[in-house]
């Protein structure tokens, strides 16, 4: 890795409402249009939210909902990979996969000019609690955790609830991983408190910083805005440098573009300082593969 070494990020932050035909294209459409300002920006890569085509459908279980998912490569990757072809930038995009019928994964895909679909990760830890009843529309990953060399860093694609889970970051950021990405929707339900929601969110901020720091990477956590439902998306996109500092951060209620440089430079001296991967207890972690420590 030569000294210099930078990875300019753009984080792509918006509402998206709608869940027909129309409202989908006017989601995409401004998503790439988002990109395009990232791209005249800088960026060297652009990272959506999670499901950006849409209004968060798994709030409700609805058969219909299951038609908004498409193939991959597909209409929307294809329309990615032409603008990664154009404005000669990566594209890291969180999309319903439809694989066959009735196998259906939230996923992520990697754009690379000239290559089109570059990168696949099908998201591993799926939540069921109300109003995020992901059981019902996705099947778990079986890709496993990667990471994704290219010409400005390596990239550990993860989603959303992958983010609340140590053994996910750790085993992306093993496999060479310099930025964990996690395309995110997470918001309030109209029944917390102001309390809950503040810890809440402290809570989303204080997990993606532990991951940087215990991993010696940079963390970029890009999520959405706006009230669907009963939820109110809090934004608040944001990038973690490996010792755990904010370097960019978006508003909680705002379409924005969040431009952020990486020096990855930093995971070196980072991981000098904090040797955890040098004295991790690799002979003494057994145990992590059963569910709970009582079991012989």
């Amino acid at each position: 890795m030569a000294d210099d070494q930078t990875l300019t990020l753009g984080l792509i932050q918006h509402a998206a409402p709608g869940l027909d035909a129309a409202a989908k294209a006017a989601n995409v459409d401004k998503c790439c249009a988002m990109i395009r300002e990232a791209a005249g920006r800088g960026a060297q890569l652009a990272v959506t939210q999670e499901l950006f085509a849409s209004a968060y459908f798994p709030q409700v279980e609805d058969e219909a909902r299951f038609d908004l998912a498409e193939p991959v490569p597909g209409p929307t990757t294809r329309r990615l990979a032409a603008l990664a072809d154009e404005l000669g930038i990566e594209i890291a995009a969180s999309l319903f996969e439809r694989r066959a019928a009735g196998v259906y994964h939230n996923t992520s895909v990697l754009l690379r000019p000239g290559a089109g679909v570059a990168g696949r990760y099908r998201k591993m830890h799926i939540p069921d609690d109300p109003r995020f009843y992901e059981k019902y529309y996705f099947t778990p990953g079986d890709l496993g955790f990667q990471a994704w060399p290219t010409e400005h860093g390596t990239l550990g694609p993860l989603v959303c609830w992958d983010q609340w889970f140590p053994e996910a970051a750790r085993l992306t950021a093993m496999r060479g991983a310099e930025l964990l990405m996690y395309p995110t929707a997470i918001g309030w339900h109209d029944s917390e408190t102001q309390a809950d929601r503040a810890a809440q969110q402290d809570a989303w901020r204080t997990v993606q910083r532990s991951h940087a720091i215990s991993n010696g990477v940079y963390v970029a956590a890009v999520n959405r805005v706006g009230r669907e439902g009963e939820l109110t998306f809090w934004g608040s996109s944001f990038v973690v440098e490996p010792g755990g500092r904010v370097i960019a951060e978006a508003s909680g209620d705002a379409d924005e573009v969040v431009i952020a440089t990486c020096e990855l430079r930093r995971i070196e001296s980072a991981r000098r300082g904090w040797p955890f991967l040098r004295d991790r207890r690799i002979d003494a972690y057994g145990g992590l593969t059963a569910r709970l420590g009582d079991e012989g």
